[in-house]
């Protein structure tokens, strides 16, 4: 049984769904039962809990043949996914595929890519057979745009001339599969990312391309960027962690493009063309309802 944490998350759930389409057992790790049905399906087993609550965390990975490690962005999440490692390591004491980023690293000044880092280290402190997948900036952060650009916006992003080897969270979840049925995985990292590193202007112009109409790349300014992320809803410790993210992006961290991908999977990563492609609708306005 593999016990899935964050199940209902963006990777999570891409997990999940690979674990099932290829038959392997799973349990999925929750706070919300009834978001669980709605994402998952009904029959995906659950173990509710919160990462907050131990107690929870160890009757969940109990007797689990492995455990992966995925969590939300959170200012405590250190602390979250201390307390799944821990609560492996006390109970079933099982491999543990850790979902992470690119570039973790403890001391980096963006705390989205920091956390992973101190996360890495708590794991790597147990004698757990681990597995670390250090993934790229996901294809998906991209639909964040796909109401603006459905609607003749623009791709606006604080991204200045960096690139980025994006990578198809549905590669990654292949990979966690690869992970959890192969052999000779244990201790090793693996940095997922996809097969170009590019621009978000040539982002844009891909979008242009297989969307078949304009898409222009505005280089956003932090301030406005900022006020927007608030003004939508997201905290204010969110803003500055995004603008600190996308600073790192700029400084390189993410250029980087590797095989591993093909490497674990046994096929090519995703490009953006076919994810665009893939997503097309999300970047399509809707057909204007019939009057008559």
């Amino acid at each position: 049984m593999i016990v899935v944490t964050g199940a209902t998350g963006n990777i999570g759930s891409r997990v999940i769904g690979a674990l099932v389409a290829s038959g392997i057992p799973c349990r999925a790790f929750v706070r919300d039962p009834a978001k669980a049905a709605a994402v998952l399906g009904d029959d995906v087993p659950v173990a509710v809990g919160d990462f907050a609550d131990a107690p929870s965390i160890r009757a969940a990975v109990d007797g689990a043949d492995a455990v992966v490690l995925s969590s939300g962005n959170d200012p405590r999440q250190v602390d979250f996914e201390a307390n799944v490692i821990d609560a492996t390591a006390t109970t079933s004491r099982c491999q543990v595929v850790k979902i992470s980023s690119v570039g973790a690293d403890p001391d980096s000044p963006a705390a989205f890519v920091a956390w992973h880092g101190r996360s890495e280290a708590h794991l790597a402190a147990t004698d757990l057979p681990a597995t670390v997948l250090r993934a790229n900036f996901y294809m998906t952060n991209l639909l964040a745009a796909a109401d603006s650009i459905s609607h003749g916006g623009p791709l606006a992003a604080p991204a200045g001339d960096a690139r980025i080897a994006m990578v198809d969270p549905r590669d990654i979840a292949a990979s966690v599969v690869t992970v959890l049925t192969s052999s000779g995985h244990h201790g090793h990292t693996y940095e997922l990312t996809g097969p170009q590193a590019l621009t978000y202007a040539q982002v844009a112009d891909t979008l242009a391309r297989v969307l078949d109409r304009s898409v222009e790349f505005v280089d956003a300014p932090e301030p406005s960027v900022r006020d927007a992320l608030v003004a939508s809803g997201m905290p204010e410790w969110f803003a500055e962690e995004f603008l600190s993210l996308f600073a790192e992006l700029r400084h390189g961290i993410a250029a980087t493009v590797t095989t591993s991908v093909q490497d674990l999977t046994g096929r090519p990563a995703t490009d953006l063309a076919s994810f665009i492609a893939d997503h097309a609708a999300a970047f399509t306005p809707a057909p204007a309802a019939s009057t008559r």
